[in-house]
């Protein structure tokens, strides 16, 4: 006895049958329909989206002797049955490129391209799978066959990562026709899968169905090698249960009890959830791929509650209510950390992933810890936010697009300041220690301040009389007032220091600080020359310490919040 994997029996035997990628299947049947079959393809995709098999299907139709009119092959003649099966055909030859990938295996395939076909109405098709792993010089030896095929001499390769070509082989690709094989969507997949069960005499819930679809991400073989998996363990019926036991999915029950964990602020109970995960025999980095797509669909639900989600009914009301527990902001950097775990590869590489699985969820569980850089200078009586942005803090139940970002010298700097304290806190702080100015920007309603710093800070948050294209150069000088009465304005190094020097804009600097001071002030300039030796190295703490100098030049508030609050600069 013998069983024929459900992969392998339930290959497509036509175009038609092919899911989801009409756009190769149609065009390739119209280009046998009327003779205008090109002598090279690339195909290119995922793996198990059609490519060998439409390759196979292409040469079916072309020798085969019963071809309709539309171009379709019969699929039952003793040459389709052979060609379809990858059995040896005498004008069809199947190459392996993994292990065929040398100039020599190169060269002979050559040679043997320069015979002519077995018949004369048929043709010979060369199908390379794995293209990308030819060599450069097995490339080249193919480059003058593919540019003056013989005639009636068709190749078709076959590959995963087609950039690799495009690295080693470019001139290949403008000799090839290049078709771009598309993942299979999660309902081509179900409806694949229960005319398959159809045909077998089972039957399956569509959750368990949807359950395989999802897991085999596009890819049609491997979503009906999960369900003959399956099949094997039930003797026949599918359901959902026994799907997760095959798969090792998580059941939807876990994320639910982590967003509760996490929006009830339990630290302490992550460790408890990822112990238990681990004893009841779960893959934790298993848990990790649901949990990307739980807070997709979290963010989903939050951002639009009524968006059609592939999420039986029973468990739609549960994921709405956690969704409404954070903010779409909160959900957007808890989808943004857990995401950076995989970009980074440390999942990947680590042979302990328990650890960084279990410092994620812990990150997740602190967001309540975080703000953002504007609302701590809005509660200290600086600028407000931007008009439009969310204007609230970091932390969960607020409504904030900000994730302790401040743009700094508009050079994209990113700062995240660490609480130990909540927004409410701040703002009794800086309203306890007086941070308000106090100050309007508008007409004559300006009030002189006495501290020239004050003043400097006020004219710069206007905004309406800063010289064009100064504001953060300016922001980032200091300034102090001399014995005689005189400002001395020290700017940083820069390309905008020799602007500074011109009498014009100096003149604008005095006509824009003279509401602010109550008087015309006399600026004079003082330059830094910074030379270190060139054997010097700049430590990681240096870099801090003049990051969060930097900060304090533009909020000398800030300062004091930082002393007064026990704050930390994170990177």
């Amino acid at each position: 006895m013998s069983h024929i994997a459900l992969a392998r029996k339930y290959r497509p035997r036509s175009f038609a049958d092919v899911a989801t990628q009409e756009h190769v299947s149609d065009t390739l049947r119209s280009a046998v329909s009327r003779g205008r079959v090109g002598h090279a393809y690339l195909f290119c995709g995922p793996r198990g989206v059609g490519k060998t098999t439409l390759a196979r299907v292409l040469a079916m139709a072309l020798n085969c002797p019963d071809r309709s009119a539309e171009g379709e092959p019969c699929g039952v003649c003793e040459s389709c049955t052979r060609i379809w099966g990858g059995h040896t055909a005498l004008d069809v030859v199947e190459i392996d490129a993994a292990s065929n990938r040398g100039v020599d295996d190169a060269r002979d395939l050559r040679e043997r391209a320069m015979y002519a076909p077995s018949g004369p109405e048929r043709y010979k098709v060369y199908i390379v799978d794995e293209a990308h792993m030819l060599t450069r010089e097995a490339w080249n030896a193919l480059l003058k066959i593919l540019e003056e095929p013989p005639p009636r001499v068709i190749f078709i390769f076959a590959t995963t990562e087609p950039q690799k070509i495009e690295q080693s082989a470019a001139p290949i690709l403008s000799r090839c026709q290049r078709f771009d094989f598309r993942r299979i969507g999660v309902s081509d997949i179900v409806s694949r899968l229960s005319a398959v069960l159809a045909q077998e005499g089972a039957d399956a819930s569509e959750d368990a169905l949807r359950m395989i679809a999802r897991k085999a991400d596009g890819g049609m073989r491997d979503a009906l090698s999960m369900l003959d998996q399956v099949i094997s363990l039930t003797g026949g019926d599918v359901e959902a249960d026994s799907v997760r036991r095959v798969l090792g999915l998580v059941e939807e029950a876990w994320y639910l009890e982590l967003m509760d964990i996490l929006s009830g602020g339990r630290h302490a109970e992550v460790f408890t959830l990822v112990e238990r995960l681990a004893d009841e025999g779960y893959d934790l980095v298993e848990f990790y791929h649901g949990l990307l797509d739980v807070l997709r669909t979290l963010l989903r639900l939050r951002l639009a509650p009524e968006t059609p989600l592939d999420l039986p009914e029973e468990l739609r009301a549960d994921f709405v209510s956690r969704a409404n527990a954070f903010e779409a902001a909160d959900l957007v950097r808890m989808l943004a950390a857990a995401a950076e775990l995989e970009s980074q590869g440390s999942l990947r590489r680590s042979s302990n992933p328990r650890v960084l699985i279990e410092m994620l969820l812990l990150r997740l569980s602190y967001l309540d810890r975080t703000i953002a850089l504007e609302e701590l200078i809005s509660a200290l009586g600086g600028a407000p936010p931007p008009t439009g942005g969310a204007g609230g803090g970091g932390g969960l139940g607020t409504d904030s697009s900000h994730d302790a970002k401040h743009d700094t010298n508009d050079a994209n700097t990113q700062d995240t300041l660490d609480l130990a304290t909540t927004n409410k806190g701040v703002s009794q702080v800086a309203d306890a220690n007086g941070f308000a100015r106090g100050v309007s920007v508008s007409g004559d309603d300006i009030v002189p301040l006495q501290r020239i710093e004050e003043a400097w800070l006020s004219w710069l948050d206007a905004a309406q009389t800063v010289p064009r294209g100064l504001s953060a150069f300016l922001r980032s000088s200091t300034v102090r007032e001399l014995a005689d009465g005189r400002i001395e304005v020290t700017p940083p190094p820069g390309p905008a220091t020799e602007r500074l020097r011109t009498s014009a804009v100096l003149a604008e600097v005095r006509r824009g600080l003279e509401p602010y001071l109550g008087r015309v002030p006399d600026l004079v300039l003082a330059f830094t020359v910074e030379a270190a030796p060139e054997a010097a190295r700049i430590t990681e703490e240096e870099v801090r310490r003049d990051r969060l100098s930097a900060l304090f030049r533009q909020e000398p508030r800030l300062r004091a919040a930082v002393e007064e609050l026990d704050l930390e600069l994170m990177d």
